[in-house]
């Protein structure tokens, strides 16, 4: 029987505040908000806010409270997605990620709501270049997760992995599928098969899940 790993990207592989704070700067550029804005979006990263989804939804939120509009938020977000990996907007890989990933007997997918703006460039940067199997951006999850889920081998074995309940692993959960959810902000709802803080303290768990 095949086994299948979905993995997101933001937070889950890509770790670090460095894209969601440029998220935060572009629109403070954009709104001519330098007074506090983006110090206020670090202090909610740092305290995990339970209102907000993740980071970005602490940013979306905070600024519509200043009266951003969709096509500002939207034109702050691709401005942010394009200093993806640079100074302006670091990431780092979890621990354990690459080599977990080259020993993988599976088919390895990442499925991330973000454009494919600089993926590629972030996967080399994170030294993940060539270790999934298939790409997916513009997912649009968490209904779009119910696409990708749909698509995949009838019988096939899946587990996902993200930080976020609602839009990486509950559709998953909903079919029956394994799921393992990684730090990410407090979720009351969540029921992962595995959980843990960090990916590496998941690894034992994701391998013996892998044996079957």
């Amino acid at each position: 029987m095949n086994s299948i790993l979905l993995f997101d990207f933001d937070g889950t592989i890509a770790l670090g505040d460095g894209p969601v704070l440029a998220y935060a700067q572009q629109v403070a550029d954009a709104l001519g908000d330098q007074d506090g804005f983006v110090d206020g979006i670090r202090a909610q990263l740092a305290s995990a806010d339970e209102e907000s989804l993740d980071g970005y939804d602490a940013v979306r939120r905070a600024a519509e409270e200043r009266g951003a509009d969709a096509a500002l938020l939207s034109t702050a977000y691709l401005a942010s997605r394009a200093q993806l990996a640079t100074v302006d907007a670091p990431i780092e890989a979890p621990e354990g990620l690459a080599a977990f990933l080259a020993d993988a007997d599976a088919e390895r997918v990442l499925v991330t709501n973000a454009p494919a703006i600089r993926i590629a460039e972030a996967l080399d940067a994170l030294g993940l270049a060539g270790l999934f199997d298939r790409v997916v951006t513009d997912a649009r999850k968490p209904a779009g997760l119910e696409a990708v889920l749909a698509d995949l081998p009838a019988g096939a074995r899946v587990l996902s992995v993200g930080d976020i309940w609602h839009n990486d692993l509950a559709p998953a959960h909903a079919r029956g599928h394994a799921t393992a959810l990684i730090g990410g902000f407090p979720d009351p709802h969540a029921t992962p098969t595995f959980r843990a803080a960090e990916f590496s303290t998941l690894v034992p768990q994701l391998e013996a899940w892998l044996r079957g």
